[in-house]
């Protein structure tokens, strides 16, 4: 128990700084490239796809991770 209350914080920070890189780089109503400084039809309806939809689905899987950690920090 003690090598999880020593790592927990560590895993955390990088979870957080993992977590706010994944959702600054989407862009609500633009594709990735306009995050870039590209204007992607901002204006129309599109579907996630590649690295857009990979970002989608990381930021997902960071935020249930990050919620468990600082669960398991709350019990531990």
């Amino acid at each position: 128990m003690d090598i999880i209350r020593t790592i927990l914080p560590y895993v955390q920070i990088i979870l957080s700084i993992l977590l706010v890189a994944a959702i600054l780089l989407q862009q609500r109503g633009s594709s990735l490239g306009g995050a870039f400084g590209g204007d992607n039809f901002s204006a129309t309806y599109h579907k996630r796809r590649g690295a857009e939809l990979f970002l989608f689905r990381l930021s997902i899987v960071l935020g249930i991770l990050f919620a468990l950690s600082a669960f398991l920090n709350l019990v531990i």
